[in-house]
């Protein structure tokens, strides 16, 4: 019988990139990724994804035709004010991500960045699985006619996935109920539910 190998516990190597760190309870490790698609008239949209990986909580979908590292900055100050910053928080290597700034305010407020190797996706498997439903459940099956209507679309999408969708590994309970979620108003409008920035540009178009 071979020996039973002791268990690794480093993190990451000296370059800042991941080896493994499973997550242990919400708000251990947040995970966050780009997904692009296109608007009817074949102009590129992108989306942000900030998912928490322990809860399998979507906790943000940031929809603009371009997305720089202020952006996601300001994605992340938005939630850490509302739920407070993560221990970690993983992601690949996109300039977005690894832009100076977004690594110093980081390193400021005490989260440690998580960067998996390049060309390992499996590395950031939760948001990679994440990135599959959205494009499998709503992307691929809807044509958004205007960025305005994209952001209505995935929201409620976003809403429904943390509400209502079960999730197998979570015993088949969504991961946010409705019970801790306010839910969409009796008309339907999801614009009610997006940033005033975005609620203002859905009204414009």
């Amino acid at each position: 019988m071979p020996q039973r190998q002791p268990k690794r516990g480093r993190l990451w190597l000296n370059d800042g990139s991941c080896i493994r760190l499973r997550p242990e309870y919400p708000g251990h490790v947040w995970a966050y990724d780009f997904v692009e698609e296109r608007t009817h008239d074949g102009r590129k949209f992108r989306i942000l994804t900030i998912i928490d990986e322990a809860s399998r909580e979507c906790l943000a979908l940031v929809v603009s035709r371009q997305l720089r590292h202020e952006d996601v900055l300001a994605a992340l100050a938005d939630l850490f004010i509302e739920r407070g910053p993560p221990a970690h928080i993983r992601s690949d290597n996109g300039s977005e991500f690894i832009a100076t700034a977004v690594q110093t305010w980081l390193g400021q407020i005490g989260v440690k960045t998580l960067y998996i190797a390049p060309g390992s996706p499996w590395e950031n498997g939760y948001n990679e699985s994440f990135n599959g439903s959205l494009r499998d459940e709503l992307l691929n099956g809807e044509i958004f006619y205007s960025l305005a209507e994209a952001r209505v679309l995935i929201e409620a999408w976003r809403r429904h996935y943390n509400t209502v969708r079960p999730h197998s590994s979570l015993g088949y309970r969504p991961p946010a109920p409705e019970a801790a979620t306010p839910p969409l108003p009796a008309s339907g409008s999801a614009s009610l539910h997006l940033r005033p920035a975005m609620a203002a540009e859905t009204t414009m178009h």
